[in-house]
């Protein structure tokens, strides 16, 4: 288990963990009831916090931030000698999750995506975890959220018997969605991207060469090129470059250069 605490990468600090030690912090923390907003961040991701200082401001107040892609674990071993053998990658973070929930008797929610993926999603889960036991889903509005709808939304994870709720709305919306409900909802928050479509078998997932060699991005690129153009081709080469100018000390990414937001957001 390897835990080198949080680091900078660009402002964003993300923890130097692996698979072990992320997926016990989130089951203790849903032993214990305590809230944990956690996040698996690619390029794309960290790329959102650098470029908005409010939203940089939401990633660090976040409790886990693990390395999702290779190019973000690269850089925790080349800026801070993180040592990671392995990224932590958000859907097999949620299968790992999903298996440990199951052992040890943790409800799980799942909230986001359509009606259509969300029953998909839990019959794939189920077959492959017989005994994780599931609170509840919730699709997502594809829109923001009335206060009422807000209220709603908390009572009902509450009340549904949850310990962990998988949250799957796309970044940068459900990284905004695990800050705005952190301390409404006592329990581990998981913002897993495209897992979701992932595992109910919606979209394929690139070869494990492709992503063991940090090429997952040009599988994903191919199989949707106008909706991922821009993330891939402008924010991957600006991300390095950035990157170079840190790890040449040409320039400094302060965390704390972030501005709190003054209101809420609301995704739903």
């Amino acid at each position: 288990m390897i835990d080198r605490g949080r680091h900078n990468v660009l402002g964003i600090m993300v923890n130097a963990v692996d698979y072990d030690a992320a997926v016990q912090r989130i089951v203790d923390a849903a032993r214990a009831k305590q809230p944990l907003a956690v996040s698996a961040l690619a390029v794309h991701g960290i790329m959102t916090g650098v470029l908005d200082r409010e939203h940089r401001y939401r990633l660090n107040e976040l409790d886990l931030i693990v390395p999702d892609g290779q190019p973000v674990r690269w850089a925790l071993n080349r800026l801070h000698s993180a040592r990671l053998r392995d990224r932590v990658y958000g859907p097999n973070l949620m299968l790992k999750t999903c298996e440990r929930a199951a052992e040890e008797g943790l409800p799980v929610f799942l909230f986001g995506g359509n009606e259509e993926l969300l029953s998909a999603l839990r019959t794939k889960l189920a077959e492959q975890f017989p005994k994780l036991q599931f609170a509840g889903c919730q699709a997502s509005k594809f829109r923001q959220f009335t206060p009422e709808e807000r209220d709603q939304t908390i009572d009902a994870i509450r009340q549904s018997g949850a310990a962990i709720t998988m949250v799957g709305l796309g970044c940068p919306r459900q990284e905004v969605w695990a800050y705005e409900f952190r301390e409404a909802l006592s329990m581990p928050l998981l913002a897993v991207g495209a897992a979701f479509n992932f595992h109910a078998g919606l979209l394929p997932q690139a070869p494990q060469i492709m992503q063991d060699w940090g090429f997952e991005w040009l599988f994903r690129l191919v199989a949707e090129p106008r909706r991922l153009w821009q993330r891939y081709l402008v924010l991957n080469p600006l991300y390095a470059s950035m990157l170079c100018l840190q790890a040449l000390r040409l320039r400094s990414f302060d965390p704390n250069d972030a501005r709190r937001p003054d209101h809420e957001i609301l995704y739903g």
